[in-house]
């Protein structure tokens, strides 16, 4: 039976790379993008390898959770219809903003990094459920590192500082990804992290030169812990997408969940605060708040 396989993100850099790799693996792809004309080159670029099936896109803004719910009733309506199953899901969108903005009264960042990869895994989990054995791969970030670890509200006391607030909204997306497997264990869908490590993309091009984007205590040392996190993002997306590839693909990780694999496309064990049990329920009870599943 045909296996298929979603890549948000997919258009360009990483996300490009790993349908790449997924469709060289013999899935059929659906990249998701909010442009038509990257979405059409995507397809011509992955249907020139001589897949097994034709690549194809579907337009959402995966900054919008209308658009979000909106693009997860396509895809559950089609394979309902279909009978083909959702093999593997990689959420692989990702942004981070110098000036904070709000998207739908909601921190952008944590919409963008978190509660958009949220609501789409969430509202296709029947369809991934009836795929068994199937994969859920979330992208993270080392980026975790630099994060409050308080998770009352969207966004934590003080000023904003858009590279600590993607880490931070990265490790809501982490905890709730470990978490989300130990609640899966035992339904034949795994659900796995995957940290790129780092590749030269839009995002890591321009953002990273603006040191407001950091708290003003690291302000002074920013051009020098910049070139050195830019040197560590200056390798090929194709890369930076291994880890995502073996996640959803590799052999040896079946009947397995809950793993990080890591950036050399290895598991690695996951950043302890993403582990704990409290976080899990902050990030939970937030997530159900500002993005419930039925929508209001």
């Amino acid at each position: 039976m045909k296996r298929t396989a979603v890549v948000t993100a997919g258009t360009a850099g990483i996300g490009l790379e790993t349908a790449l790799g997924l469709a060289a693996a013999g899935y059929a792809v659906t990249v998701v993008g909010r442009n038509p004309d990257r979405g059409a080159r995507a397809v011509e670029r992955i249907d020139a390898t001589n897949p097994a099936h034709p690549a194809r896109f579907l337009a959402a803004d995966l900054a919008s959770l209308g658009e979000v719910r909106a693009l997860a009733d396509r895809i559950a309506s089609e394979h309902a219809v279909s009978g083909e199953p959702l093999t593997v899901l990689v959420n692989n969108v990702g942004a981070m903003f110098a000036d904070r903005q709000d998207l739908g009264g909601v921190e952008a960042s944590f919409v963008v990094n978190h509660l958009s990869p949220y609501l789409l895994t969430e509202l296709l989990l029947p369809t991934l459920t009836a795929a068994a054995p199937s994969r859920v791969v979330n992208v993270t970030s080392a980026a975790v590192g630099t994060a409050k670890r308080v998770f009352d509200n969207v966004e934590p006391p003080g000023g904003y500082y858009g590279f600590h607030w993607y880490g931070r909204a990265k490790l809501a997306n982490l905890a709730y990804t470990l978490d989300l497997a130990a609640r899966l264990d035992g339904t034949g869908v795994s659900v796995f992290a995957a940290d790129p490590g780092g590749a030269a993309t839009d995002m890591t091009d321009g953002t990273l030169t603006d040191p407001k984007i950091v708290t003003p205590a690291l302000r002074l040392l920013w051009p020098l812990v910049r070139r050195k996190f830019e040197r560590s993002t200056s390798g090929p997306a194709s890369v930076a997408a291994r880890p995502s590839i073996v996640a959803a693909t590799d052999t040896a990780l079946t009947g397995r969940t809950g793993i990080v694999i890591g950036a050399r496309a290895t598991p690695v064990d996951p950043f302890r605060p993403a582990t704990d049990p409290r976080v899990a329920r902050a990030v939970r009870r937030l997530s159900e708040r500002h993005a419930p599943l039925a929508a209001v």
